[in-house]
């Protein structure tokens, strides 16, 4: 789970960007950092911290996962064939959280996530109550049928905050929706600029 406990959107501030895209961030009122220093001027960022900040806007929005999960995620990627960023970008797609937020079934990755937990889920006709479960090509994602009345799944779905990407398949009148390709980078509708490249060279320091 999230380590994170303090306000969620805090994160915008640090980071200088509207990382959901979402009205309600403090960042759309207040394009500075946090703190009594935060709108200061700032020296141009070494390339160590324009690469930290790739990582951290990348972590941060899949519900700011733990450096511990994500190292590990990384490492996946890279030893795979083929463009390590491209890989790291489809094992963060295929995350269970990511894959319902994403079907807008929730309004948030962070609501994704505990969403989940509470067991409203059912992947391929089983419960599952894990936010980090990779989905695979083909699996059919559902809200349970007593879960889909829920208030915050009726107004995520009538939401116009968010487009459905075209790598999903949902169908919001039966609250479900199938997996049915792996992503590339230029397939996420990322609110902002996400660059992996830069978090793979962070990690191969």
């Amino acid at each position: 789970m999230s380590k994170r406990v303090q306000a969620k959107y805090k994160i915008n501030r640090r980071l200088m960007c509207n990382l959901w895209g979402r009205p309600k961030s403090p960042f759309n009122k207040r394009e500075y950092r946090p703190g009594e220093h935060g709108q200061a001027r700032r020296r141009k960022p070494s390339d160590f911290g324009t690469q930290l900040n790739a990582k951290q806007q990348l972590k941060g929005y899949y519900g700011n996962i733990t450096e511990k999960q994500f190292r590990r995620i990384y490492a996946e990627a890279e030893r795979r064939k083929g463009d390590t960023s491209e890989h790291l970008i489809g094992l963060l797609e295929r995350r269970l959280d990511a894959v319902i937020y994403r079907m807008k079934f929730v309004p948030t990755v962070f609501a994704a996530r505990q969403f989940i937990n509470h067991g409203h889920i059912r992947v391929n006709n089983r419960r599952v109550n894990i936010p980090s479960y990779r989905v695979n090509e083909g699996d059919v994602i559902e809200v349970k049928e007593k879960s889909r009345e829920i208030p915050m799944v009726l107004e995520a779905v009538e939401s116009p905050e968010r487009d459905i990407p075209d790598y999903l398949e949902v169908d919001h009148r039966n609250m479900k929706g199938s997996f049915s390709r792996i992503p590339m980078l230029a397939d996420v509708p990322y609110p902002v600029q996400m660059e992996p490249n830069l978090v793979v060279e962070y990690y191969s320091r």
